[in-house]
């Protein structure tokens, strides 16, 4: 016997520990459980040895270990009427199975259960005291759109330029829809304030421009403008940074010159975004915003408890998004502005041929940045596009996608919130275009 032959009963008996030994500190000083440590760790064994001999031995074995188990949760049910013990030892069982063939899967799957033994409490008090019934119907819809109807579709495209692809389009809906979804789940956990960023920066590697468009929503219902213009700002960061991800893999020599341009318009972008968030502008929004409730304000020394209390409440109900976290007709509405934004593009594209690289990128790019600067990218590395003309290219389709972004931003969030929005990403974007005009004249 190698030590291959006996790395899955190593895996399956640290499996069998790591599960046993929370269930069992899980009922410290409580009633007497059917299955400690050891039977969980002798389970996981059990499990591996049956498998070596076969897909009937794992059957039989697992009718016998579910005989067993109801037997000890006969003798237990009147002190301990639940069954998660006896379920996590089942599949305890299952798990040293399957450590015979796949143990670090069994190992990672294994992990994942315990997570989920552990944080009992905090499951069962979101979903009994934090989550709404609303929020329960909302959740079910987005499934709905996602899981059933996005399957169905056809994935072929449809209509002038092949544009209208059915699969394609859906999927951009549940993006945001999506994207809308994680917004709302992270103001609920985090605050307005912090949960917006980590959103806009997430959801900028989906969709930059469906997240702008989700956070324009957002500010709608929530009336938080730092939060979430931030958030649709920090969104753009992302598009540079996968931007330089993606080319790296076609051309490095294109990205060793893009990348000083993107990290300059990057720095401005940050810069104004965490500036915004931080609060800037204070004599504008004072009094007049909505927001300001979510600012944490320290109680004076004359304020009573009463009033901190008040306050304390106050600001809980500003944490907590207004409206629905599920808005189908607005991801319908961007949806159809994105697909407009594309018909523009192919039809540039179509119009003026392969030599008008630099328009047809700007015209993809009001799209898909990435799908413009890929392009370009493509045919310089076929040898067709010189780099100063590739690096213009670049420059138009992230010029395009921005003023798509800002029209999003504008119909989704209003005029206030597409305001603020451009003020961060337009300065940006000129300095990344003006560091590639720079950078296409030196080579």
């Amino acid at each position: 016997m190698t030590t291959a032959d006996l790395l899955p009963f190593v895996y399956s008996l640290a499996i069998g520990l790591l599960v046993g030994f929370e269930r069992e500190r899980s009922h410290r000083g409580g009633p007497r459980q059917a299955a400690g440590s050891r039977t969980f760790a002798l389970l996981a064994l059990f499990g591996t040895l049956a498998a070596s001999f076969g897909a009937w031995a794992v059957i039989a074995g697992l009718v016998a270990v579910a005989a067993l188990l109801a037997v000890g949760y006969r003798r237990t049910s009147d002190e301990d009427p639940g069954t998660t013990t006896e379920v996590a030892a089942l599949m305890t069982y299952l798990l040293g199975a399957l450590a015979f063939t796949q143990a670090p899967l069994a190992a990672a799957l294994a992990i994942i259960a315990t997570v989920l033994l552990t944080a009992k409490g905090r499951i069962h008090a979101f979903a009994r005291d934090v989550v709404t019934d609303t929020e329960v119907e909302d959740a079910l819809k987005f499934m709905v759109i996602a899981f059933v109807i996005l399957p169905l579709l056809p994935d072929h495209d449809l209509g002038p330029y092949g544009v209208l692809n059915p699969a394609h389009l859906w999927l951009l809906v549940v993006a945001l829809t999506g994207i809308s979804w994680a917004g709302y789940i992270a103001v609920r956990a985090l605050g307005a304030q912090r949960g917006l960023l980590v959103t806009g920066l997430a959801g900028g590697f989906v969709s930059a421009t469906a997240t702008t468009g989700s956070m324009g929503r957002l500010f709608r219902s929530t009336h938080a403008l730092r939060a979430t213009v931030a958030g649709a700002q920090v969104a753009s960061i992302a598009t540079f940074i996968q931007l330089v991800a993606i080319l790296a893999v076609v051309n490095s020599e294109v990205v060793s010159h893009l990348w000083p341009s993107l990290l300059a318009g990057g720095a401005v972008l940050a810069t104004i975004a965490w500036l915004g968030y931080r609060g800037g502008e204070p004599s504008a929004d004072a009094g007049a915003n909505p927001e300001d409730a979510l600012e944490p304000t320290v109680p004076t020394g004359a304020q009573t408890a009463a009033e901190a209390g008040a306050q304390s409440e106050a600001q809980m109900a500003a944490d907590k998004p207004g409206g629905r976290p599920f808005a189908f007709v607005p991801a319908l509405v961007l949806a159809g502005v994105l697909t407009l934004a594309l018909l523009v593009g192919r039809w540039g594209a179509a119009t003026f041929g392969p030599k008008g690289a630099v328009f047809a990128a700007g015209a993809a790019g009001l799209a898909d940045a990435h799908a413009g600067a890929l392009s370009a990218t493509t045919l310089f590395q076929q040898g067709d596009l010189g780099l100063a003309a590739t690096l213009l290219a670049i420059g138009a389709a992230l010029a395009a996608n921005s003023v798509v972004k800002c029209v999003v931003a504008f119909s989704s969030g209003g005029r206030r919130f597409g305001l603020r929005f451009a003020a961060g990403l337009v300065p940006s974007i000129a300095v990344v275009l003006i560091g590639l005009a720079l950078t296409a004249s030196a080579v």
